[in-house]
């Protein structure tokens, strides 16, 4: 774990992992709720959290080194479930990829247990983990100049849901009609840091 001063009151902590990063934020979230934390925002990333509004950043940084980060626990909060259409137009190279029949893809995404471990890129799109490492894909080799709202797709470790139409170029599996991002509802993000998700499948007519 490495912290890095960022102005006059913020810190960026560097940590080894994104499973890393998500144990440190829920332990800073878990300290800050005591009392013992004293900082305005704390916001993940992939393998880092930066803390802002830190009245005394050296000390804080000299005291996390002593810290025991403990793993990252289970929520006990219900999942918010996505419904999804499997229909992307990347879903055959993603079984390729895979090596299984794309009839299996579908029942594969949704058997996993989804938990947002950063926000990002655009309002409302968190970047979910919970498929096994060997369902990683790359990045298309050409990103598409505008990917449709809604479309739930992947990349490297990550699932995620475009909340507006713009360029991407993640593997596109499937649509939902889910609300990512609304700003007359409070909060206006779906998804939040640490939230644990469930996609589940629609039946196509």
């Amino acid at each position: 774990m490495r912290a890095l001063p960022v102005g006059d009151r913020a810190l960026l902590v560097e940590v080894s992992s994104g499973d890393a990063a998500q144990a440190l934020h829920a332990e800073l979230l878990r300290r800050r709720a005591e009392g013992s934390l004293c900082v305005r925002e704390i916001v993940p990333a992939a393998r880092t959290v930066l803390l802002d509004g830190v009245d005394d950043p050296a000390c804080l940084a000299a005291a996390l080194t002593s810290w025991r980060i403990p793993p990252l626990p289970v929520r006990a909060e219900a999942a918010v479930e996505i419904p999804v259409r499997y229909d992307g137009p990347d879903l055959a190279d993603v079984a390729a990829l895979w090596g299984v029949p794309e009839a299996e893809v579908p029942a594969i995404h949704a058997a996993a247990g989804f938990r947002v471990a950063f926000c990002g890129f655009a309002p409302g799109f968190g970047y979910l983990t919970g498929l096994p490492a060997r369902y990683d894909v790359p990045r298309r080799a050409t990103p598409r100049t505008s990917v449709p709202a809604g479309s739930v797709a992947l990349a490297g470790p990550y699932t995620g849901v475009y909340p507006r139409s713009s360029p991407g170029g993640w593997q596109l599996i499937g649509t939902t009609d889910a609300a990512l991002w609304d700003p007359a509802r409070v909060p206006a993000a779906l998804l939040a840091p640490g939230t644990r998700v469930r996609f589940v499948p629609v039946r196509q007519a």
